[in-house]
């Protein structure tokens, strides 16, 4: 028995060794590719030459060596790291602008940011901002938030508790512990668990890269569980932990208030998933300068430069494979024609259920394997968004560059649960639960694009039952009764809105709602989700995160994206890099952190 647990230890190292440490293929982050800063482009006309391009057959490159269906961070990331080591990639988008959850877009004189708020760890020695870095060629540049980032804000007007978070290893804890006196070393525990799950989670990169026979057998054994704490936590709900930790109600609502990032109430969420996001942010965070759509706007050239194209307008209809069930291209649904377009590898940053169940011939969806990724994942929940364009500087209307989560209580899964599972005209009363950022006041640019403008961007949750019946309605005039729906969601929300920021008050411009449809339509979300596949407790199962992986069951597709790592900007790039990982047979996330050391190094000679 002996003999035979020490050879399969020997056969894992190999196997470790090989998968993680060997680098046959080409490396996208071996040498440091930034240029020095242009100057920013302000004139709309100027970025929609590279943001808008149509489908045009005439346009699509020839010999292409992959198609990537969907322009998100995860389809425009995976396409990059491609184009860096030579690769001519085709990027198709459905939407009229690339960029996916980074796009921008403007009513009546206002822009809108529909899904950059607010991103972590990006400290400049840090491997996350280097990546970013060699991604666009050093030319996004990244502002600081306010400390503190975040406001927590409990209970009703005549008892309201606004709590703030700060960054800093040091003085998040420190601040807190002024928040909550006696509370100390409950703090200090939680903080305890979240530094020992999130440092785990490098193990969830190479479990979807190792050779998946490797990944089973870590899964099978438990060994798993003994190599990574992400995991041995996962299984735990947020709601559990925080529980233990104390009994002070709003010191447990502090501790969860982060789950809106990722779309679970705590006690369905996972406590690793939600310590991934206090560490993200644990040291500042940040705002793209100039807005969210710098981010496409920076990784497209490099893609064209390698010969490749970033086209919209341009659904994908179907993927296209051949006898031996090989993916080997797409059909672009033009106008009432469908126009097939070839190449050797087709990844799809469409989401899973799109990729599995809308764009496989019938016949693949129906195999096993297939199915079985399906049945292990479910949608997760729908997003409700409202824009706010307002008359007035941001001192005019004290906005500030942060973040306010607003909470009616401090009982966060009663609230949230009443609330999804209660009828819609009930529920749009009373929304529990509200995200209220200014983009404008965040982008430093703004006042020179847009002087005397401000806008505000209000983000909840909604059931995508309670909007479905309109799904099929013309986008910009689905009848009255829509129309109402979303109207006393805006009017119960401009309360909450108001009473926090009393100085908007009189001062709005423009107002519309995105709900779960309209995700449906621009984003091509199946059931209006923001987050993709559900990122409860039952995703971070080591089994589900051996399965679902970039490389498919089917050969020469692969998933990019957040539905094959984690949820948000900086998942759906890790999404990018191990799919990346994949297809070069190198770790990716390895390369990216060993010329940040390198750089740091230079640097570190340069201040001597």
């Amino acid at each position: 028995m002996w003999i035979t647990v020490a050879i399969l230890c020997v056969c894992l190292i190999a196997f470790l060794f090989k998968s993680v440490i060997g680098n046959p293929g080409p490396n996208p982050f071996y040498v440091d590719t930034r240029e020095p800063l242009k100057p920013l482009v302000t004139d709309k006309k100027e970025k929609n030459k590279i943001l808008k391009q149509g489908f045009l057959a005439s346009k699509v490159p020839e010999n292409l060596d992959a198609i990537v269906i969907g322009s998100g961070i995860g389809g425009l990331g995976i396409a990059v790291l491609l184009a860096k080591v030579g690769k001519r990639v085709l990027v198709l988008e459905q939407h009229d602008r690339a960029g996916g959850c980074c796009h921008t877009f403007t009513e009546k004189g206002f822009e809108f940011d529909v899904g950059i708020h607010y991103i972590g760890d990006l400290l400049n020695h840090k491997p996350f901002r280097c990546m970013l870095d060699q991604m666009t060629n050093g030319q996004l540049q990244w502002v600081p938030l306010e400390n503190p980032f975040d406001k927590v804000v409990l209970g009703p007007p005549e008892n309201r508790r606004v709590y703030p978070i700060y960054s800093g290893r040091d003085r998040f804890p420190e601040e807190l512990k002024k928040c909550f006196p006696g509370e100390e070393q409950a703090i200090d525990k939680y903080l305890k668990l979240v530094k020992k799950a999130g440092r785990g989670v490098w193990f969830l990169a190479w479990l979807k890269y190792m050779p998946a026979p490797v990944a089973k057998f870590l899964v099978y054994t438990g060994l798993v569980y003994r190599l990574s704490n992400f995991f041995s936590l996962a299984s735990r709900s947020l709601t559990e932990v925080v529980n233990e930790l104390t009994d002070n109600k709003d010191l447990r609502a502090v501790f969860s208030y982060i789950f809106g990032t990722y779309g679970n109430i705590p006690k369905d969420a996972s406590f690793s998933m939600h310590s991934l996001l206090v560490c993200h942010y644990m040291n500042g965070a940040w705002y793209p300068k100039g807005g969210a759509s710098e981010i496409a706007y920076h990784m497209i050239p490099i893609i064209e430069k390698a010969g490749g194209a970033v086209l919209v307008r341009a659904p994908v209809s179907q993927i296209l494979f051949n006898e031996a069930k090989e993916a080997c291209g797409v059909s672009v649904k033009k106008g009432q024609e469908d126009v097939n377009v070839y190449a050797p590898m087709v990844i799809s940053n469409a989401g899973l259920f799109n990729t599995y169940q809308q764009l496989l011939p019938k016949e693949l969806q129906a195999l096993p394997a297939i199915q079985k990724q399906v049945n292990m994942v479910k949608n997760g929940a729908g997003g409700l968004s409202i824009f706010l364009g307002l008359n007035g500087t941001k001192e005019e209307l004290d906005l500030k560059a942060d973040n306010y989560w607003i909470f009616s209580e401090n009982n966060l899964d009663e609230l949230v649960e009443s609330y999804m599972n209660g009828n819609r005209e009930e529920s749009a009363k009373k929304v529990p639960l509200l995200f209220v950022a200014s983009p404008s006041a965040k982008d430093p640019t703004w006042e020179e694009r847009q002087p005397g403008k401000s806008t505000l961007s209000l983000v909840t949750f909604a059931n995508y039952e309670w909007f479905e019946e309109w799904k099929d309605g013309k986008v910009t005039n689905r009848g009255p009764d829509y129309k109402a729906l979303k109207e006393a969601f805006i009017n119960s929300i401009l309360d909450t809105v108001i009473e926090v920021f009393p100085n908007v008050k009189d001062k709005i411009e423009y107002v519309d709602a995105g709900t779960p449809i309209t995700n449906q339509h621009y984003i091509a979300a199946p059931r209006g989700e923001i987050y993709g596949c559900d990122h409860g407790k039952e995703r971070f199962s080591p089994e589900l995160n051996a399965t679902i992986r970039p490389q498919t069951p089917l050969k020469n597709l692969y998933l990019t994206g957040q539905d094959v790592f984690l949820c948000g900007f900086a998942g759906a790039l890790a999404g990018a890099l191990s799919c990346g990982s994949t297809i070069l047979n190198r770790n990716l996330h390895l390369d990216a952190i060993a010329l940040a050391k390198k750089l740091n190094k230079v640097n570190d000679k340069k201040k001597q």
